[in-house]
C-alpha cells in the first residue's frame, strides 16, 4: 500500500510539474512587448483585428497570431540597371531609394511583401524615368531627377502605406567610348577658354601699353625715369655686361640733325 501511495504521489507531483510549465509556455505566448518603433498587426482567427504597440501586448493564445513591422526608415539599394537614354547611348545606373510604413497594417494586408514589391517598383521606375532623359541631362540636372524618381514611386506604393521620403541616382557608369569622347571635349574646351583669355591678356595689355605711350607723349621726362630705372634693374642683377648711360635728350638731338642731313641731301640732289 505504501508503495502504491509513493507512485501516486510521484503521479501527482509531475502532472503538477507538467501543468506548471505548460502554464508557463502560455503565459510567455500571451505576452509579448514591442519596441518604441514597432508596431503589431493583429490577425483573430484569420481576421484583422487592431494594430498595437508600443508597449506590452496580451494575445489570445491559439487564436491570435500578430505580424511585426518596423516603422523606421529603411534604406534600400537598388541594383544597377541597364538604361537606354533618349539620345540612345546605354549606361548602367544604380540609385538608393529612402523610405518608411507610416500605414503597418496596409503595409501587410495590401500587398504580400512590400520590401520586394518597392523594390521591384524602384528599379522599373528607374528604368523608365532615364529611358526619357537625355545623356547630359543625367550628368547635370539630377536634382530634377531625383526628384521626378521620388514622387512617381511614392505616389504608386501610397496605397500600401509606404511613404518614400527621398531617391538618389548613386552611380552612372558611362561606356568608354563615351569617356573618351567626354575627356576630348572637356579638353577641347578648356583649350579654347585657354586661348580666349590669352587673346584678352594680350588685348588689355596692348591698352595699357598705348596708355603708357601717350603719357609718356605728353611727359617726356617720365622716359628719362624709365631709362634709369632700367638701368638700375640690370645694374642689381650680377652680369658682366657693361653699360655705357647715354642720355636721352642726346639720342633725340642726333636724331634731329640726322633727319636734316638726310633732308639737305634731298635738296642738294634735286
Amino acid at each position: 500500500m505504501l508503495l502504491k501511495g509513493e507512485i501516486m504521489e510521484v503521479a501527482i507531483i509531475t502532472l503538477i510539474f507538467f501543468f506548471v510549465v505548460f502554464f508557463l509556455i502560455l503565459l510567455f505566448s500571451m505576452i509579448k512587448v514591442l519596441r518604441e518603433y514597432e508596431r503589431g498587426i493583429i490577425f483573430r482567427l484569420g481576421r484583422y483585428v487592431a494594430t498595437k504597440g508600443p508597449g506590452l501586448i496580451i494575445l489570445f493564445p491559439m487564436i491570435d497570431r500578430m505580424v511585426k513591422v518596423s516603422l523606421r526608415t529603411l534604406v534600400m539599394d537598388v541594383p544597377s540597371q541597364d538604361v537606354v537614354t533618349k539620345d540612345n547611348i546605354t549606361v548602367k545606373v544604380s540609385a538608393v531609394v529612402y523610405f518608411k510604413v507610416i500605414q503597418p497594417d496596409k503595409a501587410i494586408i495590401e500587398v504580400q511583401d512590400f520590401l520586394f514589391a518597392t523594390s521591384q517598383i524602384s528599379q522599373t521606375t528607374l528604368r523608365s524615368v532615364l529611358g526619357q532623359s537625355e545623356m547630359d541631362e543625367l550628368l547635370s540636372a539630377r536634382d530634377v531627377i531625383n526628384h521626378k524618381l521620388q514622387k512617381i514611386i511614392d505616389d504608386q506604393t501610397e496605397p500600401w502605406g509606404i511613404k518614400v521620403s527621398n531617391v538618389e541616382v548613386k552611380q552612372i557608369d558611362l561606356p568608354i567610348e563615351m569617356q573618351r569622347a567626354m575627356a576630348k571635349q572637356a579638353e577641347a574646351e578648356r583649350e579654347r577658354r585657354a586661348k580666349i583669355i590669352h587673346a584678352e591678356g594680350e588685348f588689355q595689355a596692348s591698352q595699357k601699353l598705348a596708355d603708357a605711350a601717350e603719357i609718356i607723349n605728353k611727359q617726356p621726362v617720365s622716359l628719362q625715369l624709365r631709362y634709369l630705372q632700367t638701368l638700375t634693374e640690370i645694374a642689381s642683377d650680377k652680369s658682366s655686361t657693361i653699360i655705357f648711360p647715354l642720355p636721352i635728350d642726346i639720342v633725340s638731338t642726333f636724331m634731329k640733325i640726322a633727319g636734316k642731313w638726310s633732308e639737305d641731301e634731298k635738296t642738294v640732289s634735286k
